[in-house]
């Protein structure tokens, strides 16, 4: 059926596009798409791939959950309490106040669907089953909004329109009114309170209108809602939750202090993206234990996404997600990227084709390089031994990760609380500091050590002791053993008597050889001061010397186990490294993509007879197509006329003219073509009416791709 599409724009015409093909191309999923691979390990690589799908999905839930739990339980105690004494007399004097919890919920729009889904459950399992939630785009009017929060209290559509109400065809749906959900209530309360005995509910239940993207609202829609509530606030217990995104004055500014004034409203505030963020990053990308990694590019990219687009952990998760389906669809090798026992499994099993893989990998040739000549040839030519050489590097790998990580954490722990964090306030700022090169050939890491090593007693004692939590939870034999030295090393501080005071020898002070008699000389001055400071440096406290060891001693730990991963021999099957990819997918350009299709159209159309050499325009090519690239040769504006002359040049250039066509009417239908055209372009922003002069339109754009 063909659908007529009336657009306002340059031509004022009216178009007719048909109607898409019913015939589709057959979706192929990735299971698939990774078993028709040129190799047997797709239907694995599918496995494995989803396995870890359903444990980001997981994870992300969870810690969304413990995270909002604290706010989540907070807004449960504000509804209880209001509950509680809707009932009383004090409450029925204030027949015009509406309780409201402001919710702050930061810019992250995308992170704040989750957030509602779990306190509606929340809310609906423990205080009320009338709870209502709200899209500002379904409430265009105010008879909508109310339509909305009937349909979803009630349960059956609702009819906003007077004359479908009086008709007696349509006995199914309820009158859009508040006074009609009153009526609705007094029955549902009465059905609950002969239920008490059985579930505890209490006799009166508030109604509970969550608005989910409070400042999108219109504002008078919003204020007659409000006004219209207060007048029945008596018969319905009205709760009202705001989901708000920027900060609490928005309420000001959309409400005047005469509707707002119906509201006792009480504010609570969630956790910060950036701290959602540091949580999603322990959890999955800082952990030992879920064998999927990012390079520290790859980091990069995502965090920048993140930083400076839109704030959602949410996209953040799904650009993780759509690492792993690179990276599993890509190299056939990540078939050895999970649990230990598993890869090892799958390194005994490895095919031919995968060994050679294996010896193509640019870490695997290093390995091989610093190996002996006879073992070198064995690498390159016995199958069997590259095998049981996989399954000594895949254990080497698992346990540099548990290794590297909780050093990593203890040298955050250290160096968090320097002043202008010389190695990041954030870890994921020392992870990919450290996946890049070697850290201790950094500028930052020397300063880092410089600060530490004048730490104070106390400060290094408690610097320790949050490395000794960490390290306690570890489960490596090696990390055992370095908790065991932290351990000695505090006992050891603790134990350490005050620092003494300077002896009575006068190493602080100018010796009194010096005759302050004469005339002061400063080169003699400056030498006797860097004599006495030099002697000073020389004798070290006991203090100082046990805080020198505790420096060699973490410098020694950052030199043995924080190493580039990229270093560690077949890396590149658990490391996503594409980062260009991932630009590309996730970072993308609208314009550069809509310029690039319009320049080129043969590289997404794959027909033939639209290559043409660089400065032509074949005849072949979409109207469109010939339009846009007219249009790049014209200036600020454009004659119409002479727009239209270039484009019947371009169509007529390469066909062949009867004598019998009607051309009359082939110029028509090539007129309405440049219409259409034209129009498009319009719509796509690349040109404008002017009112400057009626026959010609403004280009918008300029530089192509």
């Amino acid at each position: 059926m063909n659908e007529t599409l009336v657009t306002s724009s340059v031509s004022k015409g009216c178009f007719v596009f048909k109607s898409a093909s019913k015939k589709r191309k057959r979706h192929v999923g990735l299971d698939e798409y990774l078993a028709d691979a040129d190799d047997d390990s797709g239907r694995d690589r599918f496995r494995i791939c989803q396995k870890l799908w359903e444990t980001v999905q997981t994870s992300t839930e969870e810690i969304q959950d413990q995270l909002n739990k604290k706010v989540l339980d907070s807004l449960v105690e504000f509804i209880k309490k209001h509950e509680l004494g809707s009932s009383s007399d004090v409450w029925r004097q204030k027949t015009s106040e509406i309780p409201t919890a402001a919710l702050m919920l930061g810019v992250n729009v995308p992170d704040h669907a989750m957030t509602f889904r779990s306190l509606c459950n929340l809310l609906q399992d423990s205080v009320t089953p009338f709870v209502v939630s709200v899209h500002a785009k379904e409430c265009a009017a105010v008879k909508h909004l109310i339509q909305k929060v009937l349909e979803q209290l009630m349960g059956k559509a609702v009819s906003v329109d007077e004359e479908q109400e009086e008709d007696a065809a349509l006995p199914q749906k309820a009158q859009c009114t508040i006074s009609a959900l009153c009526q609705w209530y007094k029955t549902a309360t009465k059905k609950y309170s002969q239920k008490q005995n059985d579930n505890g509910l209490p006799q009166s239940l508030p109604v509970v209108v969550i608005f989910k993207d409070f400042e999108a609202f219109n504002s008078q829609i919003l204020q007659d809602f409000i006004i219209i509530c207060s007048r029945y606030i008596q018969e319905l217990p009205f709760i009202f939750v705001f989901g708000i995104a920027t900060s609490p004055s928005a309420v000001q500014h959309r409400l005047p202090h005469s509707v707002s004034s119906l509201l006792c409203i009480e504010i609570f505030q969630s956790l910060s993206c950036t701290q959602h963020l540091a949580s999603v990053f322990d959890k999955l990308i800082l952990n030992a234990h879920f064998p999927f990694k990012l390079s520290s590019r790859v980091i990069q990219v995502l965090v920048g996404i993140f930083l400076y687009h839109d704030f959602s952990v949410q996209n953040f998760v799904k650009g993780l997600q759509f690492s792993m389906l690179e990276h599993f669809s890509s190299q056939p090798l990540s078939v050895l990227c999970c649990r230990k026992r598993e890869a090892l499994l799958c390194a005994k099993t490895l095919s031919q084709q995968n060994v050679e893989r294996v010896r193509h990998l640019s870490s695997f040739m290093r390995y091989v390089e610093t190996q002996e000549p006879e073992e070198q040839v064995k690498l390159l030519t016995n199958d069997q031994h590259v095998k049981e050489v996989c399954q000594t590097l895949l254990k080497n790998l698992h346990k540099y990760h548990k290794n590297y990580f909780p050093i990593l954490q203890c040298l955050h722990s250290l160096t968090s609380s320097l002043p202008k964090f010389p190695l990041g306030k954030h870890i994921r700022e020392l992870h990919v500091s450290c996946n890049e090169k070697n850290l201790w050939e950094t500028e930052e890491y020397d300063s880092a050590m410089q600060l530490l090593r004048i730490l104070a007693k106390n400060e290094l004692v408690a610097a320790l002791q949050g490395c000794s939590d960490i390290l306690q939870s570890a489960s490596s034999k090696r990390m055992q053993t370095v908790f065991q030295q932290v351990e000695d090393f505090i006992n050891r501080l603790k134990r350490l008597e005050s620092v003494s005071s300077e002896d009575s020898s006068g190493n602080g002070a100018i010796s009194g050889k010096i005759d302050y008699q004469r005339k002061t000389d400063l080169f003699q001055l400056q030498k006797t001061l860097l004599e006495k400071e030099s002697r000073r440096t020389k004798k070290m406290s006991p203090f100082e010397v046990l805080r020198s060891q505790v420096m060699e001693f973490i410098d020694s730990l950052v030199r043995e186990y924080l190493t580039p991963a990229h270093l560690q021999p077949l890396s590149e099957v658990c490391y996503f490294s594409s980062s260009g990819i991932l630009r590309q997918r996730l970072n993308v350009t609208p314009r550069t993509s809509i310029q690039a299709a319009l320049s080129h159209p043969y590289y997404y159309l794959q027909n033939e007879s639209l290559k043409t050499n660089a400065g032509t325009i074949s005849s072949a090519a979409p109207d469109l197509c010939i339009v846009y690239k007219l249009h790049l040769e014209c200036g600020r504006l454009i004659n119409l006329y002479d727009w239209l002359e270039a484009f019947l040049t371009v169509l007529s250039a390469a066909e062949d003219q009867d004598d019998g066509s009607d051309h009359g009417q082939f110029d028509s239908l090539k007129h309405a073509r440049f219409i259409q055209a034209v129009s498009e372009m319009e719509f796509l922003g690349f040109v404008k009416s002017t009112k400057q002069k009626t026959d010609h339109v403004a280009r918008l754009t300029w530089g192509g791709c």
